[in-house]
């Protein structure tokens, strides 16, 4: 079999999506396979493009036949020896998981399992978590995109704590008081404490005060909008429209990090870190898992005592939450080159964009790994070294083997030609 494998990704239809073609999930999905109706009355959400069983990808030339099969058939050609030994697998498993994300309404506030809180939450509920391992995950803007990441510096909580009168009382007087007293002079672990004591008290409201609250303080944004501010007004507004009443309302829009990321920006975000998506097209990478730890804005299984037992309550500006992109000298020719590459093992995402123009190449040295391609915009040509060139449009995905040479060419004289590459290389 080729080196390069044209795949078809599984379409997730969650309530949070855009809705039929306005969704680039739905578009890519039927451009890839013109089988693929669109519903335009269904939200599609994510793409999954990878070996997870819950939407593993299959071979787009044999529906029946999964990606996870072929690599299986021989895991040392197409993971390579090094994934291999790191990651061994018995059934055609890739390390990591890529998907597209189309997001028209604010998705969980949540938070992922490191490696050893995923292994105990597998053990102790399956049905809730349903992988043992850790979920890293890179979010690569495609479009404008909105979401909550991380929480905020503590004396930008404690300010809108002491002058949001509902904020104030739901939190509590003493632990309010207390946090505004000693975060001037808390150390790094002190101030961990602190902010935990506020987040607990928030999330462990019942629903009733929380509903109690939040009526007040909608009306509060609309009476008083000075007092939040233009963006923090809007954002609790909209997010209140979409969830009537939810403690999201205060755990996230009041002391979660509000983040804008233009169409090329990233950022990644560790285990154990409080996030949310709010609106948006993104190209999502992560360690193949699908554990998720919620607590608002969902009507999911929410899991309230192991978030807030299990976040490092680490606060980062916004800046530093961003995945800033590197160079990369394997890649030649008239295309752009972006990598973002996380500090874990598991995944690294490459875009390639090439002008508008058509007749421009490039070349991408052998990866020593693993790879996943999609096409996000534009049309061109994508081959492997001594092999037929197979067409590039958007939707199309292939699988890539390790330490094969890819030669692109543009066709696109109307967009830019872009492609993103998520794959694993140890070094």
């Amino acid at each position: 079999m080729s080196s390069l494998i044209p795949i078809v990704g599984a379409a997730q239809n969650y309530a949070w999506g855009k809705y039929g073609s306005k969704s680039a999930v739905a578009q890519f999905s039927h451009s890839n396979d013109p089988s693929v109706s669109i519903d335009e009355t269904k939200p599609y959400a994510e793409l999954w493009m990878g070996t997870h069983a819950k939407a593993p990808a299959t071979l787009k030339d044999n529906r029946k036949k999964l990606l996870s099969d072929v690599i299986a058939s021989d895991p040392s050609k197409y993971l390579g020896s090094k994934v291999l030994s790191q990651y061994p697998t018995t059934n055609g498993g890739l390390p990591f998981l890529f998907k597209v994300l189309s997001i028209n309404k604010v998705l969980s506030i949540q938070a992922h399992p490191d490696k050893s809180l995923g292994a105990k939450l597998h053990v102790a509920d399956p049905s809730h978590y349903p992988d043992s391992n850790h979920k890293p995950e890179m979010a690569v803007a495609i479009t404008d995109f909105e979401a909550f990441c991380g929480f905020k510096p503590l004396p930008e909580i404690d300010v809108l704590l002491q002058k949001i009168p509902e904020f104030y009382q739901l939190v509590g007087a003493e632990v309010a008081q207390t946090f505004h007293d000693k975060i001037s002079s808390a150390s790094r672990e002190d101030g961990r404490r602190l902010l935990q004591s506020v987040f607990g008290k928030v999330m462990t409201a019942s629903p009733e005060t929380v509903a109690k609250y939040a009526k007040k303080m909608v009306a509060r944004t609309k009476s008083q909008p000075e007092l939040f501010g233009p963006v923090l007004a809007d954002l609790i507004q909209r997010l209140n429209s979409q969830f009537p009443d939810d403690v999201g309302l205060f755990c996230g829009c009041l002391m979660l990090n509000h983040c804008f990321l233009n169409p090329g920006e990233a950022m990644f975000l560790h285990a154990k870190e409080p996030h949310a998506y709010i609106s948006g097209n993104i190209m999502e990478c992560m360690a193949t898992s699908d554990n998720v730890i919620r607590a608002g804005f969902t009507p999911k299984f929410k899991d309230v005592d192991t978030l807030v037992s299990c976040l490092t309550y680490t606060t980062n500006p916004v800046e530093e939450q961003k995945q800033k992109p590197e160079d990369f000298a394997r890649g030649t020719g008239d295309a752009k080159f972006a990598l973002y590459n996380p500090p874990i093992d598991e995944f690294s995402v490459l875009q390639v964009k090439f002008e508008a123009r058509t007749g421009l190449s490039a070349h991408i040295a052998g990866i020593h790994g693993p790879s996943i391609v999609i096409v996000t915009d534009g049309s061109g040509e994508i081959a492997v070294k001594g092999e037929k060139s197979q067409k590039a449009e958007p939707g199309y995905i292939y699988f890539v083997a390790p330490d094969v040479e890819l030669s692109l060419s543009s066709s696109s004289s109307s967009s830019p030609f872009t492609l993103y590459r998520a794959f694993c290389e140890l070094e």
